[in-house]
């Protein structure tokens, strides 16, 4: 099994501002912008390093992406940061028609995604931000789980012609990955192998998930775990031979169950491979105000309900 210091965590936010400012020092045409979040988004490092190449255009989250497209004409990456429900909400229509549209060079960064955000509440927790940026031709979804993995998919953003959204995460989580971690768009990763069930997830969940794994092998299920950190392109490959294996899967997501990771496996299953397939995440409602962990445990997806959750429905 997975050996993991559950008590060892890293901001994924906090590696998100220090690839920044590595990416800064490698790349010149590299620039940042951010809509007055850049201490909660952490561009601030990049800021301070780069005050030539950073831009604060205020709570305009229209005028961010609309400003990143036309800095990525001249031939700049623009890594343009906001909260994840302004980005893809607020913003929806700028990313739409002048971003996606033209397959522009803009990254998307949503930070505080999920219902980890906390006490902010509903009018600030994403749930619905996946499924959005999804939907969008052109556009690569990556949704990183622990400080490692972000760190390699913000640098590898910058190499990637085309739009990219990568959905951050408020609360520091457990290090899953070390430096020996490789980040592949088109590979998901399989984190143990199993034989009874397997348990799909991305994002900063993940270590719950694992947990969720640890307990179920104690229950006598064996679990094949896999990250998928990469929702569009999904690596179907890894998931169909997974579920084909085992006949029997849980997607757990810190989003919604409509139009998120769970949507996406049920639909390559529907096609490939047709097993039963369980979405446990937020079931078409919003949040609401809480500590991180009360609110995991209220919707269900914490690790002792999330493996309570599987032994309840594998029977």
């Amino acid at each position: 099994m997975l050996k993991i210091d559950y008590d060892l965590k890293k901001s994924i936010r906090g590696a998100f501002g220090e690839a920044l400012v590595e990416l800064g020092n490698e790349y010149p045409n590299v620039v940042v912008l951010d809509a007055d979040l850049s201490s909660s988004t952490q561009t601030a490092a990049f800021a301070k390093t780069f005050p030539d190449r950073f831009f604060d255009v205020g709570i305009a989250e229209q005028d961010l992406m609309t400003t990143a497209l036309g800095l990525s004409l001249t031939g700049k990456v623009p890594y343009a940061a906001t909260f994840a429900v302004f980005a893809t909400g607020r913003a929806y229509d700028q990313i739409r028609n002048s971003i996606c549209y033209q397959n522009s060079n803009v990254k998307v960064i949503g930070a505080h995604g999920g219902i980890t955000v906390g006490e902010d509440g509903a009018s600030h927790q994403a749930l619905e931000d996946i499924s959005l940026m999804r939907g969008l031709p052109n556009m690569t979804v990556i949704v990183p789980g622990d400080y490692e993995q972000t760190k390699q998919a913000v640098k590898y953003a910058a190499q990637h012609e085309g739009p990219v959204y990568i959905r951050l995460s408020r609360m520091n989580v457990p290090v899953v990955f070390d430096k020996s971690y490789k980040f592949d768009l088109n590979k998901a990763v399989v984190l143990k192998e199993g034989k009874d069930v397997s348990l799909i997830t991305c994002g900063d969940i993940l270590s719950e998930v694992i947990k969720a794994g640890e307990i179920l092998e104690k229950n006598g299920v064996s679990t094949e775990i896999i990250d998928v950190p990469v929702v569009k392109p999904l690596d179907s490959e890894t998931i169909i031979n997974s579920i084909s294996k085992t006949k029997l899967a849980f997607v757990v997501e810190n989003h919604s169950v409509i139009g998120g990771l769970g949507s996406a496996v049920c639909e390559i299953i529907s096609e490939n491979a047709p097993h039963k397939v369980f979405r446990i995440g937020i079931n078409d409602t919003f949040g609401q105000s809480a500590r991180p962990e009360e609110l995991l445990n209220f919707y269900g997806l914490d690790a002792e309900s999330v493996a309570n959750k599987v032994i309840e429905l594998k029977r």
